[in-house]
């Protein structure tokens, strides 16, 4: 990678062999450890760990204190929330290793994870969904799904701009940007139309 592709803030530790792409930022006492991938636009809180094998896509932001643990997949646009926290076993133990057990836990393109949120490993939070504040994540999260509380539930949907979305038989009109969703059975949405 070429020099200066990225910056990195000098209380920042980069471990050799992980890949950052150009224009990612990470900010202090941040720990990039081997074997992460973080692509293009990135910005990376203070306090960040970054753990091997974690992919981050470009223009992911994760925000202040948050360990984004080995099995976790991000895809483009992904927000991680100041403290967010995610597992990478079910059922841990300090006198056990238990390596060959992390399960993939997967945020999808656009997907939005609130402050103090917990996301227990091997799910799938769908695209553009939002989790709010302090939830705990103990299933998979639909597409453009608002989901919150203990245990995460979904309460409504948004946007892909993150407004609420309020439907009409199967149809809505995002308030704020005017793009419209159909929603199907399940109440899941299937169809974006532009």
């Amino acid at each position: 990678m070429a020099e200066h592709a990225y910056f990195a803030h000098e209380t920042s530790c980069i471990d050799e062999g992980c890949e950052i792409g150009e224009g990612t930022k990470i900010w202090h006492f941040s720990h990039i450890m081997k074997g992460s991938r973080l692509g293009k636009r990135c910005n990376i809180g203070q306090n960040v760990v970054i753990s091997p094998g974690v992919e981050l896509g470009e223009g992911c932001k994760v925000q202040n204190n948050v360990s984004v643990y080995t099995g976790v997949v991000c895809e483009d646009g992904v927000f991680l929330g100041p403290s967010c926290v995610f597992t990478n076993v079910i059922n841990p133990r300090a006198f056990i290793e238990r390596k060959s057990e992390y399960r993939r836990t997967v945020l999808k393109q656009g997907a939005s994870v609130g402050a103090n949120a917990t996301i227990v490993c091997g799910h799938t939070i769908g695209r553009y969904a939002l989790v709010g504040a302090g939830s705990v994540v103990t299933g998979d999260v639909p597409d453009y799904a608002l989901v919150y509380g203990v245990p995460a539930k979904v309460k409504g949907y948004v946007c892909r701009c993150g407004e609420g979305l309020s439907f009409s038989g199967s149809r809505a009109i995002c308030p704020a940007c005017g793009e419209t969703y159909v929603k199907g059975e399940n109440d899941v949405i299937i169809k974006e139309i532009r």
